[in-house]
């Protein structure tokens, strides 16, 4: 495999074609002493220059480190360069770890202090060849402590492809090629579904050697950072393609790739209640961060599910019906709000959820004292599974309910403060609601690789029931309820704004359910929880 793969030294033979610089015909080795002493002065030359390179330095420090590259000379390459450290290992490694060879570089008209080239080369390995070719270019600029123009070191000037902590290497795949397929054996490809791109290459790295198959051999950009899969450049030949089954669902992912378009940063995630298969990831945009899965935002109101939880728990509340003080203002170190200040008077528990009035969800938990600042994070745990190690399948964040005091507690209440969350996170929480427990999302199965997943403490009967009653008000009768008004079946929701410092709209979130399916979604800078997040919701929950 790439990743172990032991590499045979292997001599290249290559040429440096004259270009449009004027270079003509010339040596492939010019006059270099290994001392790092480039181009631009002559032997016993004891003044340093100074300012730009002139246009004849250029053309020699150019020619004469594309013919030490050339002809396989990586050690003397790196001294004409300003970081011979750095330089040496991937101008070395383009033949022994590369395996390129037989390459032919040609040189086009300088343009400034810039040369670019064309590498017509050949990749051998195993007994296979293809053929490589690409542009690149280099920059000529005056060293800093000795005055000689030297190259400009950057690893794009290997390949224009190569960064910082990358190389090329060419050997026997990391992984199978995998066909990975939805529940359904419907492919699951990034080009028609372009939010699962870093989703399927991580499951590929992962799971690639238990998806049946055999690997191919491959050019590829590879990083010392293991958790970078690698990049394939050039396919020397294809391996036999194995089948990863995943639990997505083709149809709600088209509806959650649709969705986030309208949004420039958006994400969802669609999960399945009482089991926790995952049926559906989307951001935007979709290449880059996955936020869906391992973002962690301040989820507003929507924490309002885990904080009535918790009234419940401690005997705060004892279902829809109680009494709860709804003012326009209360006081916790600092004064909390409701919307434009508003107030319910006589309010009962469901009335209170179905508008999210903030007032109502910090007021009444006064009475536990120096236990508040905990209460919230032992009710996420215990019941929702928040902060818990998920193994999910692929890399995720799960959630942060720190310990918090003073003010900090009463925000944490309305989904503020310390609080952290993703789509992920917050469909889990609607799904355990829905399905009356929790069940660790996941998204291929766990005996694939037995891994064992988190668990958390039953939710009890009446707890579950009144929170499918609260969500049901809010999606019938309160904030979720326009949101909301397409989507059929036994329906819950909540929606949640979160304010951001530096911001000027609020993000908006949105968690819900029916019948078969929960979603949650975060539209940064979205405003209200229903104007944006709802909308991407119920477009997902239509589709399942």
């Amino acid at each position: 495999m790439r990743s172990g793969a032991k590499v045979a030294v292997i001599g290249g033979i290559f040429a440096v074609v004259a270009g449009g610089v004027g270079y003509g015909g010339y040596n492939l080795f010019n006059g270099l002493t290994g001392s790092g002493d480039g181009p631009g002065t002559t032997a016993g030359s004891t003044t340093k220059k100074t300012g730009p390179p002139s246009a004849g330095e250029i053309e020699t420090t150019a020619k004469d480190f594309l013919a030490a590259w050339a002809a396989g000379k990586g050690p003397e390459a790196a001294q004409l360069t300003n970081n011979a450290a750095d330089a040496e290992p991937l101008l070395t490694g383009y033949s022994t770890q590369a395996h390129v060879s037989d390459a032919a570089i040609t040189p086009g008209p300088a343009v400034g202090a810039k040369v670019p080239f064309t590498v017509k080369a050949t990749v051998t390995y195993e007994g296979k060849s293809k053929p490589l070719t690409y542009d690149s270019e280099l920059t000529v600029v005056r060293g800093l402590t000795t005055g000689k123009a030297l190259v400009d070191w950057q690893p794009s000037v290997v390949h224009p492809k190569l960064t910082k902590g990358t190389s090329l290497t060419t050997a026997e795949a990391s992984a199978p090629p995998i066909k990975a397929v939805d529940r359904n054996g419907v492919e699951l490809t990034k080009e028609k579904y372009p939010s699962l791109g870093p989703v399927l290459d991580a499951l590929r790295d992962k799971y690639g050697d238990k998806a049946g198959g055999t690997p191919g051999i491959e050019l590829a950009i590879t990083s010392a950072d293991q958790n970078v899969p690698d990049r394939t450049l050039l396919t020397l030949s294809k391996g036999r393609e194995g089948k990863l089954e995943t639990y997505l669902d083709a149809k709600v992912q088209a509806a959650a790739e649709q969705a986030v378009k309208k949004h420039g940063k958006a994400s969802v995630v669609a999960i399945e209640p009482g089991t926790g298969r995952i049926r559906a990831v989307a951001n935007t945009p979709a290449e880059g961060f996955n936020t869906a899965l391992q973002g962690a935002q301040a989820p507003g109101s929507t924490m309002k599910i885990v904080t009535t939880a918790m009234m419940l728990d401690k005997g705060l509340v004892s279902g829809p019906d109680s009494p709860v003080e709804c003012p326009a203002t209360v006081d916790w170190e600092r004064k909390f709000h409701n919307l434009e200040d508003f107030s319910i008077p006589n309010a009962t528990l469901q009335q209170a959820f179905a508008r999210s009035c903030n007032t109502a969800f910090i007021k009444p938990v006064r009475p536990l004292g120096t236990d508040a600042g905990t209460a919230l994070g032992d009710t996420a745990r215990k019941y929702f599974g928040i902060g818990l190690e998920w193994q999910t399948g692929v890399v995720t964040r799960d959630g942060s309910v720190p310990e918090s005091t003073g003010a900090e507690t009463a925000a944490s209440f309305i989904g503020q403060g310390r609080i952290q969350m993703n789509a992920l996170n917050m469909a889990s929480i609607a799904a355990t609601v829905k399905g009356g427990g929790f069940k660790q999302p996941v998204i291929v199965p766990l005996a694939l690789d037995g891994r064992e997943p988190a668990t958390a403490r039953p939710m009890p009967a009446g707890m579950a029931q009144t929170l499918r009653q609260l969500m049901g008000a809010a999606a019938r009768g309160g904030t979720a309820t326009t949101a909301m008004a397409s989507v059929g079946g036994n329906k819950g929701a909540k929606t949640g704004s979160a304010e951001v410092d530096g911001q000027g709209d609020s993000n908006s979130w949105f968690t819900g359910y029916t019948d078969g399916l929960a979603a949650a979604a975060v539209v940064d800078s979205g405003g209200h929880g229903g104007d944006a997040a709802g909308p991407v919701v119920a477009q997902v929950l239509r589709a399942g």
